[in-house]
């Protein structure tokens, strides 16, 4: 089943641009027209894209989110755009993004009706999928919001996966699933990774550490679960969106995200005001090492190997035998603090033997030298941040 389903997409996480969490659902035009759900925003934030090193760097999805649909399907029963915000629809938006080299994503849910309360696909898997194939649609997020049970639920979600694959276009099929389940039974993994080439365990992100730290802090606690089951094709997604360039995190929390989402292997879909983010920002997330990690080929999920009072130590296997290790400091009072930790605890005593060479990725990129298998580190970390090295 697992071979007659994969599409082939995803070899390595997404990476891209989402509309939530930093516009909402904004659907006033005449009032806020900067921040509305509109084919304006969409093609604004395209030209950014293909403008301002993005897409270079490896963002190739323009995902909209909920809100863009009309309140009804059309007279032959199909989803249609707002016709006052998407007045040339989404299929000539479409062609503007692929004009710049990039890719569209859009929303639908499993459900009879979205989590905002727009159209539904339950009972329109099929024609739902066609719609988003004729329009030249390369990603579905589906939601899970308004399924009147777990096996409708569980139902949609791989109807929509055959539907989607039927069409023969390639379409990332991000899912939902296990966020819905988790709160009455335990996901089984293997089953979505059949299914879906991402899905989302944990709450929408906000632009606030505590959200941050509630993910991370739950990925550890379910790592046993999670992490071996990611790999090219399928990723858990923390949720996806990245908040840096917002408000709500400071420098060192904002590292914290790029580095641990990198950790993780998780999807990276911005969501930022790309038309206002500030240099530090930008540099922060194009930062080539960065993005090499989250996207290395051999694509393992890191996972915590360590924990002492406010300090988490993190590892993720990558090609040529390296690891990349972060090492995060949850204290949110007082200065910078340190942590030693031996380098026999890495890769199970093998990353360093019988000697390796260490780099500091992040907050700033410098060479640590040579040390043998038996040497301690100290690693100095800034309150809520993240030192990431290559090891």
């Amino acid at each position: 089943a697992a071979l007659a389903l994969d599409n082939g997409l995803a070899r390595t996480p997404p990476m891209g641009w989402l509309h939530w969490e930093r516009f909402l659902c904004g659907t006033d035009c005449a009032a806020d027209p900067r921040r509305c759900i509109s084919e304006q925003l969409f093609v604004e934030m395209a030209d950014r894209m293909a403008a301002e090193g993005w897409r270079d760097a490896g963002y190739e999805f323009i995902c909209i989110d909920d809100c863009w649909m009309a309140p009804t399907r059309d007279k032959q029963g199909r989803l249609q755009a707002d016709p006052k915000r998407f007045p040339s629809g989404i299929r000539k938006l479409a062609d503007y993004v692929h004009s710049k080299g990039l890719k569209l994503g859009i929303y639908s849910d499993v459900g009879n009706k979205t989590c905002a309360g727009f159209p539904g696909s339950y009972n329109h898997y099929d024609l739902d999928a066609q719609t988003f194939a004729s329009w030249g649609v390369d990603l579905l997020k589906f939601d899970g919001c308004n399924s009147d049970s777990l096996e409708l639920l569980a139902e949609g979600y791989r109807r929509m996966s055959l539907a989607l694959n039927k069409t023969g276009r390639s379409i990332v099929y991000s899912c939902e699933w296990p966020f819905y389940l988790r709160p009455v039974q335990q996901p089984n993994y293997t089953e979505i990774k059949q299914y879906c080439n991402h899905w989302r365990n944990f709450y929408d992100v906000y632009d606030s550490w505590s959200s941050i730290k509630s993910i991370l802090d739950w990925t550890a606690l379910h790592q046993d679960s999670i992490v071996k089951i990611a790999g090219p094709g399928g990723w858990n997604d923390p949720d996806m969106a990245l908040v840096i360039g917002n408000f709500g995190l400071s420098w060192d929390q904002s590292v914290t995200q790029m580095a641990m989402w990198a950790i993780m292997a998780a999807p990276l879909f911005m969501s930022n005001d790309l038309r206002h983010i500030s240099p530090a920002a930008k540099c922060l997330l194009q930062n080539k090492e960065v993005i090499a990690i989250n996207q290395d080929p051999l694509g393992k999920q890191g996972y915590q190997i360590a924990k002492d009072k406010n300090f988490q130590l993190w590892e993720r296997p990558l090609s040529g035998r390296a690891y990349a290790v972060a090492v995060l400091n949850h204290q949110e009072i007082g200065g910078p603090q340190n942590f030693t930790f031996s380098l026999t605890l890495l890769g199970n005593g093998l990353a360093c033997n019988p000697a390796c060479s260490i780099r500091q990725v992040l907050p700033a990129s410098r060479d640590w030298g040579v040390y043998s298998w038996i040497s301690s580190l100290s690693v100095e970390v800034n309150p809520t941040g993240t030192v990431l090295l290559k090891v």
